[in-house]
């Protein structure tokens, strides 16, 4: 199984891709933004996908969304072929497109919004928290993705502040805070633990 960058030699798979997505919706029942042969071209050939293949067959896909002047980057469109399900795939697909963004927007937050368990563990193993909808972007471009989803009512209704969807969110500043708070924590506990063992031996003598 090989997990590489997309490109434009991947175009044949655009078609596979889009019908895995919306079948993958039909059977959760769940409501899922529709995509076109045509979109996922366009994440294909600019670098911005990851595609898993078994020799020449589509085993999974996952692609990158850019909003708000690179401020944000949605993971999305994550899918596994049913002949591949069940072996880890989504996770490792996950993680790769995740480090791809990383890479390639260090600055940005890393966001999604999902109905699926699964995807929300992966996530949050990777350090995404659940956030409300008013800590994800605000473009409108990505708002307007919804539109064929079959739950674009609920999230019209509550002024786009919830839906059956959750919100999740990488922040590389917080994890970056969260981090020195770490290790500085570290620090202070080995501190204390030397002096406590100090005041142990001297109490010993």
């Amino acid at each position: 199984m090989k997990l590489v960058v997309a490109n434009e030699s991947h175009f044949k798979y655009a078609q596979i891709i889009c019908d895995t997505i919306a079948e993958s919706a039909k059977v959760r029942g769940t409501g899922i933004a529709k995509r076109t042969p045509e979109y996922i071209q366009k994440k294909l050939s600019n670098g911005n996908a990851i595609i898993a293949l078994d020799g020449e067959k589509f085993a999974g896909f996952c692609y990158i969304e850019v909003w708000g002047h690179e401020k944000f980057v949605a993971n999305s469109g994550l899918i596994v072929h049913p002949d591949y399900r069940g072996q880890g795939l989504a996770k490792a697909i996950k993680a790769r497109i995740f480090e791809l963004s990383r890479e390639k927007f260090p600055n940005a937050k890393i966001f999604g919004i999902t109905t699926g368990l699964a995807v929300m563990k992966i996530n949050y193993e990777l350090g995404y928290q659940p956030v409300t909808f008013s800590e994800l972007t605000d473009d409108p471009e990505f708002w307007k993705g919804c539109q064929t989803c079959k739950n674009f009512d609920i999230l019209t209704r509550t002024e786009r502040k919830m839906c059956l969807c959750t919100g999740m969110l990488y922040d590389p500043e917080r994890k970056e805070k969260d981090k020195k708070r770490t290790e500085i924590n570290s620090k202070s506990f080995k501190r204390l633990k030397s002096i406590k063992e100090a005041l142990f031996l001297k109490k010993k003598k």
